[in-house]
């Protein structure tokens, strides 16, 4: 070793020390950090440094320094290398493999794996082509003991992840690799298992004899790196290999499952192994695993893992803890027992004419003992078996899966008790909760979710044994109500015995409830009438009516029973009555008469579901409510003159049931009269002068709202402003609780009988009239008068006008602040607590609802008036004189509902299903009256919003000392503006989708609330399908594309979407509507200009989105959709490519000369894409992680697959290879 390189070692050895030691000071570290990558980056000493520190001989950390050196040079510099240097290198490796590690149980695993990385590096680049034999010296290496085939095996698995797995190789190179290893797959595999039985069997020896623990764990080391190395191949290798020799490695997984140090690895590869999918014939091997003995070694597994997975933290101590390995090992198993499940149905029944195994009620007892095993997250695994077992055409009807149905469904009455909490210690399922999740929160999200799969299997179950599942339903529910209420340890803060969330009683009742009503549902479903047992529910209704109880998580669980179980009154009518009794009773439900204390959230809950239970019945059943209509009637309008203390909600959810009965009178007459008679209070007061005057002046109404009044928590009195605004919010809520509901008879020939229609369209569809049109005509003045002062609400006079009380009233509240960044809500306790709301909280609450509200009247009214409505003499007018004033200063959070509701007012206009609610003549004098200007006046608010956004994304980060100093709080409200323009970005957008488009496919609908920027990027590539442009124009988008200002608006505002950050946005409307709207103007005079803005607008998308591979796709289809179609007439379009970075001006040439020469040889369109993207590939922009990574680069060797020719045109190279491919010397084929 020459004097230059030790010198240079000993320095590097000293600025590794200085990295790793704690004791450096932080410059100190940065400079030998600095030394070191610029020593890798630019010295020519970098292999006998790097081999001279990698001597087994140096302190580990030097080592992997040292390896970590040849890695860099190899991935970096091996292209400029001699081939003598490559050899003289590989030869090396080659040693530090063979002679270069310490023993096996010595050498520590970051040694390993960078000595595996550096030889996987160099097949990637060599090989087969330059290195033949590297599967010979492979094999060579193992016999020269356990740490060389550790080596070897740790190789092998880099390999295939980086071939197969993460695909991190240029296409040529990975093709050669892969096609290589699948040639040579046999023999690797016969390697793999030789070396895996070897091993096995002389740790088995070696253990049982004194003394040779060591070499024992030696081989052990082995097998668990030959287990895990067969798991990266079993995932992607022919079936034929995983099956072969009669199932061999499948029976040898088996056999390990009993090894306590293999038996997880083996189990990895056994899950891999039977999750397969492929041809159905070359699955039928995997039946065997159904036989007595494969069967025997899994469950005798499950069952000493199940003993050793729990064990005492101490011998003094009673507490337990979990054995992670042996429960990791349970888990494996049981997704096992699943996989082999999916087998089974897929196989059965099918094509390959498999049969139910013999034993398939072993296999079932084995699923059933993962399902009623204390931890929740392997009772939740078994899930969608059972669900694929019941739903299955013939296994559904084998009389074991008939039998198991009804033990399955009794299992999960348990399963469906809501217990397991991680912090409490009162069910043995805590115990591994505490291993699954991280707090009660995230346990409650899991048991939701999990609750909810288990309704869908129950349901499945019943179908299979549907009088049993109501038995056992049944018998649960006589049970919870003989039984006296327990509260446990947790009882509620407020009430003196009464019950938590988390009380025995409450969790017992809630789980039979879900029961009930997954039971019953399906029953109806699945039975005839003649076999329904009607007698016996009957009998169940009337002990549900019967139970009284002062507790309201229970006697919440009590009106879903009496929801769940009214099917059966509409067998025995004369039940309605006494059912409707308890329901109003609970309407006015209290724990204590004492009226002062405020109502805890249960009880608030219990009555309004009381409201809704009624509302539900009255919607679902009217016929059989109709017979008690007066009785009904007369008890809502004595429970509103009583002192009952119903809130304005529940007044309004009493009036809705009555108008959905009303709607069953079949007459108009008699049911606009009795509408007039209900809402005569509502009228009167909306009406009203004072109202009048209150409803036009922003400072009247702030005064009248009392928002201009300081307010203390001590105030004392009458508080005459809280009254007003609750005669505000009365009003509203009746109006659209009738708007809502009042409906004309569905049949047209009732329709016509009760005087609902007036006339007919041109068309011939029934032009009908709604009852409540006349009240709303006259409700509606004084609506729009509320709208317009609302939005005046915001004008700097106005929030000056607020009292300092109220200065934060029109702030968004803290739960929707909550729902919009998408922080989890903490549920478990609020239950409890009475509904204190502070002044500011009250005031908050009333101008949201109140401005929702609003905007759902109006946007209801279109559907429900039809004719009615569309036709109001000024009427967009109107609406455009209140809902668009002042909305400069309107905040996002309340643009949000309006735009929402606009887009629910307009799109009943384009269900075909439904008589036509805006005909097109109205178009021009109501529609595009009021979108022109909103999506004007929308395309300058959001373009502003997004480039404040975009200036403080960029500058973020100049500063850092700023970055240090901002406080949370103004961290989260920049989060919350961002995340609130992002969504009221998705509103408009989607406004313009409805108005616009016509979609042939249905999309999943996405929920708006969820996900930001990220969302789309974690989707592979291969579960998406690019969009293809089939939308169309709906008739409203062809009415507003015949005016010039409102088309450019429309495509200004699409493709400018584009580029905001916003990924969701950029997929959906690139896919759907920017070709769709500019492919009606494209055959119009278009300006040059114009065109060139619209082509870079998207190739400005693909900068900001283009690492996604969803949205990638989309904007290259749309850049290749605007250029193929305009190029022709537009060169402006040329002057743009050629400004792409890297482009390739000759391909440019190539591919323009094939779209505009019509004698031109053409190409499939699949390769045009391709071509087309990597002209444009140069504008796609890098994600922040990817933007300062130094490039690998592998070069292609030659093919080993056909023969190399000289280049040619494309065309005529592709008939040449399709030749070469049939030729009969293409032996290597």
């Amino acid at each position: 070793m020459s004097d230059q390189v030790a010198a240079m070692c000993e320095q590097l050895i000293k600025a590794v020390n200085a990295m790793m030691d704690a004791e450096t000071s932080q410059i100190y570290r940065l400079e030998a950090l600095k030394f070191c990558e610029e020593f890798k980056e630019t010295s020519s000493l970098c292999v006998p440094c790097g081999l001279h520190l990698a001597d087994k001989n140096q302190p580990a950390v030097v080592r992997h320094f040292g390896l970590q050196i040849l890695e860099h040079v190899i991935k970096f510099r091996w292209n400029n290398m001699q081939q003598q240097e490559k050899v003289q290198l590989k030869e090396c490796a080659m040693q530090l493999l063979a002679n270069g590690t310490h023993s096996i149980l010595e050498e520590v695993s970051h040694i390993k794996d960078v000595l595996s990385r550096i030889t996987v590096e160099m097949i990637k680049r060599e090989w087969p082509q330059h290195w033949p034999d590297m599967l010979k010296e492979m094999e060579a290496l193992t016999s020269q003991g356990e740490a060389q085939t550790e080596l070897v095996m740790l190789i092998l698995l880099r390999l295939a992840e980086d071939v197969i797995t993460f695909q991190t190789l240029p296409t040529q190179r990975r093709r050669d690799i892969q096609q290589t290893l699948t040639q040579n797959m046999e023999s690797i595999f016969g390697f793999m298992m030789a070396i895996l039985q070897a091993n096995v069997k002389e740790y088995r020896r070696l253990k049982e004899l004194p003394g040779h623990e060591l070499q024992a764990r030696a081989h052990c080391r082995v097998a668990v790196a030959t287990l895990n190395t067969l798991a990266g191949y079993i995932d992607w290798v022919s079936l034929v290999h995983i099956t072969s020799g009669n199932c061999h490695l499948l029976e040898m997984l088996c056999l390990l499952l009993s090894e306590p140090e293999l038996q997880l690895e083996a189990a990895e590869c056994l899950l891999i192994a039977v999750s397969r999918k492929g041809k159905l014939e070359d699955r039928k091997p995997f039946m065997l695993l159904f036989d007595d003995v494969a069967i025997h070694y899994i469950l005798s597994a499950a069952q000493s893992a199940d003993g050793l997975a729990i064990r005492k933290k101490s011998p003094e101590s009673q507490a337990v803890e979990v054995v992670e390995r042996s429960y990791v090992f349970l888990k494996r198993l049981c997704q096992v027992l699943c996989a082999l499940g999916g087998q089974l149905y897929s196989l059965v029944g099918s094509d390959v004419e498999v049969e139910a195994p013999a034993n398939l009620s072993k296999y079932m007892e084995a699923l059933l003992a993962f399902t009623i095993h204390s931890s929740q997250f392997l009772k939740s695994s078994t899930l969608a078996t059972w669900g694929a077992l019941f739903r299955h055409e013939s296994l559904s009807k084998d009389p074991v899966v008939v039998e198991m149905a009804t033990k399955y469904v009794r299992a999960s009455m348990i399963n469906l008790v809501k217990t397991g909490f991680p912090s409490r210690d009162d069910n043995p399922s805590c115990v591994y909760s505490r291993v699954d999740f991280d707090s009660d929160e995230d346990f409650n999200s899991f048991f939701n979710s999990f609750r909810a799969q288990q309704g869908e299997v129950v349901r499945s179950a019943c179908r299979i044994v549907p009088l049993e599942a109501f038995r056992i339903a049944a018998e649960w529910l006589q049970y919870q109500i003989s039984s006296p209420i327990d509260p446990g340890d947790t009882t509620s803060k407020t009430a003196e015995g009464l019950c938590s969330l988390l009380s025995p009683s409450v969790v017992h009742w809630d789980a039979m409830t879900i029961f009930m009503e997954c039971v019953v549902t399906q029953i109806f479903k699945s039975l005839e009438e003649e076999k329904l047992h009607v007698d016996q529910g009957m009998e169940l209704l009337q002990a549900v009516l019967n139970f009284e109880t002062k507790d309201p998580l229970i006697l919440s669980c009590v009106l879903s029973n009496i929801s769940a179980l009214f099917p059966f009154v509409i067998r025995r009518p004369h039940f309605v009555q006494p059912v409707l009794c308890k329901l109003f009773k609970s309407v006015t439900f209290e724990v204590s008469q004492d009226n002062k204390a405020p109502r805890t959230r249960a009880v608030k809950n219990v009555r309004r579901h009381a409201c809704s239970s009624i509302i539900k019945i009255c919607r679902d059943y009217p016929h059989i409510i109709l017979p008690c209509f007066e009785m009904f009637y007369n008890h809502v309008k004595k429970m509103f003159a009583s002192e009952a203390g119903l809130t304005h909600m529940e007044k309004c959810s009493l009036m809705e049931a009555l108008v959905l009965i009303s709607n069953q009178f079949k007459d108009f007459a008699k049911q606009k009269a009795f509408l007039d008679e209900l809402m005569a209070s509502v009228v009167a007061d909306w009406t009203s002068e004072e109202m009048r005057h209150v409803l036009l002046d922003p400072a009247l109404f702030l005064s009248f709202v009392g928002a201009d009044q300081v307010v203390t928590d001590q105030s004392k009195g009458l508080d005459s402003a809280g009254l007003n605004r609750g005669r505000i919010s009365f009003c509203l809520y009746a109006m659209l609780g009738v708007v809502k509901k009042a409906r004309w008879p569905a049949d047209l020939e009732e329709a016509k009988a009760g005087g609902f229609v007036v006339g007919y369209t041109p068309t011939g569809a029934p032009i009908y009239r709604n009852p409540c049109t006349a009240q709303f005509l006259l409700l509606l003045p004084n609506l729009l008068a509320l709208i317009r002062t609302h939005n005046s609400l915001f004008l700097p006079e106005n929030i000056a006008r607020l009292s300092e009380t109220f200065s934060r009233a029109h702030e968004v509240m803290d739960a929707e602040k909550n729902v919009v960044l998408g922080l989890s809500q903490h549920l478990l306790d609020v239950y409890d607590a009475p509904v204190y709301r502070t002044n500011l909280e009250r005031m908050q609450g009333f101008f949201t609802t109140l401005y929702d509200n609003c905007f759902h009247v109006l946007g209801n009214a279109g559907p429900s008036l039809q004719q009615d409505f569309y036709t109001i003499e000024r009427l967009a007018e109107e609406i455009a004189g209140s809902a668009f004033v002042s909305l400069d200063h309107v905040p996002d959070h309340r643009l949000r509902p309006m735009i929402h509701i606009l887009e629910l007012f307009i799109s009943p206009c384009f269900c075909l299903q439904l008589v036509i609610s805006c005909p097109q003549e109205y178009y021009n004098s109501l529609l595009r009256p009021l979108l022109g200007p909103l999506f004007t006046y929308m395309l300058q608010r959001l373009n502003s919003k997004w480039q404040v956004i975009n200036q403080r994304t960029s500058i973020s980060g100049e500063d850092e000392e700023e970055v240090v100093v901002c406080h949370d709080s103004q961290v989260t409200q920049e989060m919350l503006e961002e995340q609130l323009v992002r969504l009221l970005t998705r509103e408009v957008l989607d406004l313009l989708t409805v108005c616009c488009i016509s979609r042939k496919v249905p999309e999943p609908a996405a929920n708006k609330e969820e996900g930001d920027e990220e969302d789309m990027m974690m989707d592979s590539v291969q579960t998406v399908s690019p969009a293809q442009p089939t939308e169309e124009l709906t008739e409203l988008g062809k009415s507003l594309m015949k005016h010039e200002n409102i088309y450019m608006t429309l495509l200004t505002l699409s493709f400018t979407s584009l580029s905001w950050k916003d990924t969701t946005n950029c997929h959906r409307t690139a896919s759907m509507v920017c070709w769709t709207l500019l492919q009606q103007v494209v055959g119009g005079n278009l300006l040059a200009e114009a065109v060139t803005w619209f082509y870079t607008s998207v190739l400005r998308g693909l900068q900001v989105h283009g690492q996604h591979e969803v949205c990638n796709l989309a904007l290259c289809q749309l850049a290749m959709l605007i250029y193929d179609n305009l190029r022709p007439r537009y060169t402006e379009l040329r002057s743009v490519m050629v400004q792409i970075p890297n482009i390739n001006v000759e391909a440019l040439d190539q591919y323009d000369h094939r779209l505009m020469d019509p004698n031109a040889q053409k190409v499939a369109h699949k390769k045009r894409k391709d071509q087309f993207k990597k002209l444009i590939a140069g504008t796609v922009g890098k994600a922040l992680c990817q933007q300062f990574r130094k490039e690998v680069h592998i070069r292609n060797l030659p093919s080993l697959f056909k023969k190399q020719k000289p280049d040619k045109e494309v065309a005529d190279s592709e008939a040449l290879g399709l030749a070469a491919l049939f030729s009969p010397e293409n032996n290597t084929l």
